[in-house]
């Protein structure tokens, strides 16, 4: 990457989003204005490691050839139809996801929060339609401590008070169990229920891999029940456990399987239900809708992305490297880690409170050219993109540890 002139200094522009950004965010204190692979660069030249990857959105690297040349492509041709009309680019990329999840039928939007709030509305539409539970009784299990957005009717569900106080009056319809307990998921569940709706990795909770069994005996109970099986992959997903999907760890095939972030390849926002089709098939034209879901901008980068990991390099990079994080991190414990939950490429590490926060561990590891970014407490997240190498991944174990004692 060359050096970014700028007539402006990271503080500058900083500052100068004070008055005119709204404040929902608080990011670290960098301001990037180039990236390439694994690495990005601010507006002075400094160079970081970039070990969260867009929250998995970039499980690809910043600005992956094979990506940006399917874009430039497109953009040369046809952007934007609206499902008004077809284009020659949707149905390739719903046949080769669809292949790619082991499912039938996808429905294209463009936000994870928006292929939530689309995959209620169909469970809900399924409940009603095909499973002949009385009208308006619906209801959907989901798991505390879940992250699956921050719209009013996502958040209606979420067990974090910080995304909840002051935006009632609430939907309802849902009911909330215990993450990683069939127990309690059994006893949610009876005749209204839709859907289970979980996460097969917790992210947001700090990366919280449930146990051995946990994802088949959701399959198994709803099953059992004649509800839907609705895994949010959204961060999850696309190769970040080291398999395409992270049920597939437990060899399982939900019903409805919720896909962003990655499928856009930090390109532009691409999210999608896919689903078998007696489940789709509730919709009717008119009953759901996206002005830019599936546009061919979209379609060809989502392509693109699905033939990246047709091969499979992807996965077994974030397992082969997997191994290597855990033990980076296993090394760490009892040096200012003092636990942590590893899934692939992809890690919740929980330090020493006495050492520090979430937040200014991931200040410190700024400063020393580590990007990360923390969830609660004193746990920050690891989530690279999968294309590091692992001398870079050592390396950022290296920093991490350095930062741990004090040596940085």
């Amino acid at each position: 990457m060359t050096t970014v002139a700028t007539a402006r200094t990271s503080a500058e522009l900083i500052g100068a989003e004070e008055p005119v950004l709204a404040h929902n965010y608080h990011p670290l204190p960098v301001v990037v204005a180039r990236a390439e692979g694994t690495w990005v660069e601010d507006v002075e030249g400094r160079r970081y490691l970039d070990m969260l990857a867009g929250y998995s959105a970039l499980n690809f690297g910043h600005r992956h050839p094979a990506l940006v040349e399917a874009a430039h492509r497109q953009l040369d041709r046809l952007t934007l139809t609206s499902r008004a009309f077809h284009n020659d680019r949707l149905a390739e990329f719903a046949e080769r996801l669809a292949a790619l999840t082991g499912l039938d039928m996808v429905l294209p939007m463009n936000t994870g929060a928006e292929a939530v709030e689309s995959a209620v509305k169909v469970a809900r539409k399924w409940a009603y339609d095909v499973k002949g539970v009385p009208a308006d009784r619906a209801t959907i299990v989901v798991a505390a401590d879940n992250f699956h957005g921050r719209t009013t009717t996502i958040v209606s569900f979420s067990t974090d008070e910080v995304a909840r106080a002051g935006f009632g009056p609430f939907t309802p319809g849902f009911r909330v169990v215990p993450y990683n307990d069939l127990a309690a998921l059994e006893a949610a569940v009876d005749e209204t229920t839709a859907a289970v709706l979980i996460e097969p990795v917790q992210g947001e909770a700090g990366v919280i891999v449930p146990d051995d069994g946990y994802l088949a005996g959701v399959r198994e109970l709803t099953s059992r029940a004649g509800c839907l099986f609705v895994a949010d992959e959204i961060q999850s997903g696309l190769g970040r456990t080291g398999r395409t999907l992270a049920v597939q760890h437990e060899s399982v095939v939900p019903d409805v399987v919720l896909l962003g972030k990655a499928l856009g390849g930090g390109i532009v926002p691409v999210s999608a239900v896919v689903a078998r089709r007696e489940v789709l098939q509730v919709l009717h034209p008119g009953e759901h809708g996206s002005t830019f879901g599936g546009n061919p901008l979209a379609a060809a980068v989502g392509t693109a992305v699905v033939g990246l990991l047709e091969t499979g390099e992807f996965q077994r990079r974030a397992a082969d490297l997997g191994g290597v994080l855990r033990e980076g991190l296993r090394a760490l414990t009892g040096s200012g880690v003092v636990g942590f939950r590893t899934r692939g490429l992809w890690a919740g590490v929980d330090v020493d409170p006495a050492i520090g926060t979430g937040r200014e561990i991931s200040e410190r590891l700024m400063r020393e050219g580590i990007l990360v970014k923390d969830t609660h407490g004193s746990t920050i997240r690891l989530a690279p993109p999968l294309t590091i190498t692992e001398e870079e991944l050592r390396g950022a174990l290296g920093t991490l540890g350095k930062v741990l004692a004090g040596h940085a």
